[in-house]
């Protein structure tokens, strides 16, 4: 990723979400308006009964499959009238169950907008222009920020992050766009943006620097509509919102939009081609 070329409508991209607009972590530990920040992960280690889900994006949506805790958790709280994402790793069956617009419904219930089942051992993507609980059609868990991984001081994957305009197109690996427009100077959905190598990292506390260091060397993949330079991690106690916040001094103007395309191996799964 960090040897991959610049795009070359890298300098529109990056206007278009905002060059001067600031990096935002956003997750992190306590409350923001009363409600938790991030996208809480509930992990699954024991067998649960697949749960009845159903739709309104029933098309594109997997039917069935899914294993949620009745007590999982909904992105900034039950209350919330946000993305109310619910993502539940099966540990079990290494497997993520992942949620839009979830609610539940009781019993073992849920209804919500979207939905997918993905299977972590695979690197098949979904159906060509099928969304997700995500606007690309992606997975979140693997674009989420850890708390682990950062507390060790290596993120090692590329991280989620939202644009407030995105194209009427999207490219590989993503697979389904939410276009505001058909206008090519709008990053598409799946796009790789990169922090550029001549940042500056070396002040950062530990926690923030885990996370640029990884947006240099994995980039940043737009998977959602939402804020500029919005970037997912999970919802934690153990952040350091302190630390997190020497995130915001990096703006639109220290990425770069690259060229992933060279990574492709095959249009219909996620698995990097071969050096």
């Amino acid at each position: 990723m960090d040897a991959l070329p610049v795009h070359p409508d890298s300098a529109r991209y990056v206007s278009s979400i905002g060059a001067a607009a600031p990096l935002h972590p956003d997750f992190g530990s306590g409350l923001v308006d009363g409600r938790p920040i991030g996208i809480p992960i509930t992990v699954s280690d024991t067998a649960v009964p697949e749960s009845k889900v159903t739709f309104d994006i029933a098309e594109e949506s997997d039917p069935s499959g899914y294993r949620i805790p009745r007590n999982a958790r909904i992105e900034n709280g039950p209350a919330s009238d946000g993305d109310r994402h619910v993502v539940v790793w099966d540990r079990d069956l290494c497997r993520s169950y992942e949620l839009w617009n979830a609610e539940p419904q009781g019993g073992n219930a849920w209804h919500a907008g979207g939905g997918a089942v993905f299977d972590l051992r695979s690197h098949r993507l979904r159906p060509d222009g099928w969304t997700s609980a995500d606007a690309a059609g992606l997975a979140i868990l693997p674009g989420l920020v850890r708390y682990d991984e950062a507390a060790s001081g290596h993120v090692d994957h590329a991280i989620r992050i939202t644009v407030p305009r995105s194209d009427e197109s999207y490219v590989w690996p993503a697979r389904h766009q939410a276009g505001a427009a058909a206008d090519p100077a709008l990053p598409p959905m799946g796009l790789r943006l990169r922090l550029k190598s001549s940042v500056d990292t070396s002040n950062l506390a530990p926690q923030a620097r885990a996370v640029a260091e990884a947006l240099k060397k994995y980039g940043a993949i737009v998977a959602d509509n939402g804020s500029a330079w919005f970037i997912s991690g999970e919802e934690n106690s153990g952040w350091d919102n302190s630390q997190l916040a020497g995130l915001k001094a990096f703006k639109g103007s220290d990425f770069e939009a690259v060229d992933a395309s060279g990574l492709q191996q095959s249009p219909d799964s996620g698995a990097v081609a071969p050096k």
